[in-house]
């Protein structure tokens, strides 16, 4: 009896060293700023990270609208998503978000093309076609207002095209005249003669932000495997993109397989990557986020998400859905954060502490 129950004492005793570690979710969509969370799984990156940290990481892939709803409703933990819709979805949404790691922002990717040479002021009463409420309405919004016609936005008749449509909507429609979308669309759009292009991302840089965010209880679970999570899951994406930003074999290898996330060719992928200012040292990224820059770029958004009725339908006021930066400085009340900024994990990489 007592080896008996000697030897259930000594399984008790070494059963949580055999325990999984705790599992965490991560949704991704297809972009050129994203593509690298397939590769950093395909190629073992991630598993090397997460296994250093005693966690264990799956990446997912989703189309864009779904991932966001998937977030939303607590379905995976952490998600690739741009800097207004992290804004628009779970924090209009009440999910208190944490955005660790901004990868890059959009430096040419979006733009408004037309026909016939139109020009911003002839485009008062056309048709324009985007996915609405998206940012390619917020770039539209934001070429109308640089290009002096602020007062005509309205008079624009926005066609509400999604995604996977709009590329054939535009070329097989000669009447159409107007399109803002991203690439590779764009890439696209751009072959069709006598199709130029009018505006693009690279006009307002850093407006357009790529994030990888967390849910803030996530990040915050007492026994630190959220902590581990994320510090596994920034040295995994920092390591990628070493790869990526290395010439020669290594970086071929590591745009080839980024290319693979979605079918594209490693011409393809660099062109994308030409028109994308990746954050390729996290130092640049911590530099970017601490810097007041954020704060002027997320007034901008913040703005046009409320203009849009995309803050939920109870928000009164812009600053009911509130934006918490790394100095604490609160865009909004202070006691409705929902999206926060926090370098810290960024930090570590750029110090060398992952």
């Amino acid at each position: 009896m007592r080896k008996y129950s000697l030897l259930l004492l000594l399984l008790n005793t070494l059963l949580p060293v055999y325990a999984a570690p705790p599992s965490f979710t991560v949704g991704w969509s297809i972009y050129v700023g994203w593509n690298p969370y397939f590769y950093m799984a395909k190629s073992g990156i991630l598993k090397r990270w997460a296994d250093k940290y005693n966690v264990d990481i799956k990446v997912q892939r989703f189309d864009y609208a779904p991932s966001l709803d998937a977030f939303v409703a607590k379905n995976i933990d952490a998600c690739t998503m741009t800097n207004m819709e992290a804004l628009d979805m779970p924090a209009a949404s009440g999910v208190d978000t944490t955005a660790i790691i901004v990868g890059d922002f959009s430096n040419g990717n979006d733009a408004v093309m037309v026909r016939n040479n139109l020009s911003f002021a002839q485009l008062s009463g056309k048709q324009v076609m985007l996915v609405q409420k998206t940012v390619s309405e917020y770039l539209f919004e934001r070429g109308m207002v640089m290009n002096g016609q602020q007062g005509e936005i309205k008079k624009v008749k926005l066609l509400n095209t999604s995604d996977s449509d709009i590329v054939g909507a535009f070329m097989n429609n000669p009447s159409s005249e107007a399109v803002v979308t991203w690439k590779p669309l764009v890439s696209q759009i751009r072959s069709v003669k006598g199709v130029t292009t009018i505006f693009d991302s690279s006009k307002i840089p850093g407006e357009i932000l790529d994030l990888l965010v967390v849910r803030t209880d996530i990040l915050n679970r007492p026994d630190g495997s959220g902590a581990r999570f994320a510090k596994a899951i920034t040295g995994a994406w920092y390591e990628t993109l070493s790869q990526l930003a290395t010439k020669g074999a290594i970086g071929d290898k590591a745009a080839s397989g980024v290319a693979a996330a979605s079918g594209d060719t490693l011409a393809s992928i660099r062109e994308q990557l030409s028109t994308t200012h990746m954050f390729y040292q996290p130092a640049s990224a911590v530099e970017f986020t601490l810097s007041a820059d954020l704060k002027q770029k997320m007034e901008l958004v913040r703005q046009f998400c409320f203009r849009h009725g995309l803050l939920g339908e109870n928000s009164k006021s812009v600053d009911d859905v509130a934006i918490q930066f790394p100095d604490k400085f609160v865009e909004g009340k202070k006691d409705r954060v929902r999206l926060r900024f926090d370098p810290a994990y960024m930090q570590l990489a750029a110090g060398g502490k992952l």
